[in-house]
């Protein structure tokens, strides 16, 4: 509600800018203008109402979309979006520029569907907005055009992107239980290779792996992970990772190269 009435505020400040503006360009006597707060003996009614304005646009949810509705909690999913188009919209906030993304939704069950995100993006996180790169979303099932962005350190959408890569044998069967409920400890690469299969846009790589928990002597595994080309960067010879292992099976390890909450 608090979205809707900022957005409604928004708009008639900036028809009250438009119409100010426009009676100034085609010379109407400001004394008898139809606006309330104006009038040529004084600025304060539009200084006041474009600081207003600009107020609104800056901190009224960044302005994400103006009149865009977000995905409603009980109707809420989580997903998987594989980018498939940047383009500039036109509107910079504090010289920050806002993008519609349009990203491919996998679902965790059903078909793929083209999702929009409106957002503003600072320059230092631009790079990583790239045509193919994944990102986890929120979206609707009863409204596909609704998408939101999720974050990927929330427990709930770090559980449903992990089932997601389950279902779809992103994860081998048998370091399911150690990623699902095991243990959290640096480790890094020893040794790569590619295995040539690929799955959902991703790449698998064969890893042999020095695991090397604190105040515990270190030991070797083999593993097997699936990552988007992306990723492959950060898991070369002597890249530092993370992974996951039970310990009445050291052996059976899985990977990752981010340290979750809470492990």
């Amino acid at each position: 509600m608090l979205r809707i009435v900022m957005a409604v505020v928004w708009l008639l400040l900036s028809a009250w800018l438009l119409i100010w503006t426009g009676e100034g360009l085609f010379g109407v006597n400001q004394r008898q203008s139809i606006l309330p707060f104006s009038g040529e003996d004084t600025l304060g009614g539009p200084i006041f109402i474009g600081v207003a304005w600009g107020l609104l646009l800056t901190f009224g949810g960044m302005f994400v979309g103006l009149g865009r509705r977000r995905v409603p909690r009980g109707d809420e999913q989580i997903g998987v979006g594989t980018i498939v188009e940047i383009s500039r919209t036109g509107l910079t906030v504090n010289d920050v520029p806002q993008y519609d993304i349009f990203v491919r939704v996998t679902p965790i069950a059903g078909d793929d569907f083209i999702g929009q995100l409106r957002m503003l993006v600072d320059a230092s996180d631009f790079a990583a907005l790239q045509v193919g790169a994944p990102m986890p979303v929120r979206y609707s099932l009863t409204d596909q055009d609704t998408v939101e962005l999720a974050d990927p350190t929330e427990p709930a959408v770090r559980d449903a992107l992990m089932q997601w890569r389950i279902d779809r044998g992103l994860i081998d069967p048998r370091q399911v239980r150690a990623r699902m409920t095991g243990t959290q400890v640096p480790a890094s690469v020893l040794e790569v290779r590619p295995t040539g299969r690929r799955k959902e846009g991703q790449s698998e790589l064969a890893l042999r792996v020095l695991m090397a928990p604190e105040g515990a002597p270190t030991w070797e595994a083999d593993t097997t992970v699936f990552v988007y080309p992306q990723a492959i960067s950060h898991l070369q010879v002597g890249a530092p990772i993370w992974a996951f292992y039970r310990r009445e099976d050291p052996q059976t390890v899985a990977v990752t190269i981010e340290k979750e909450a809470g492990r």
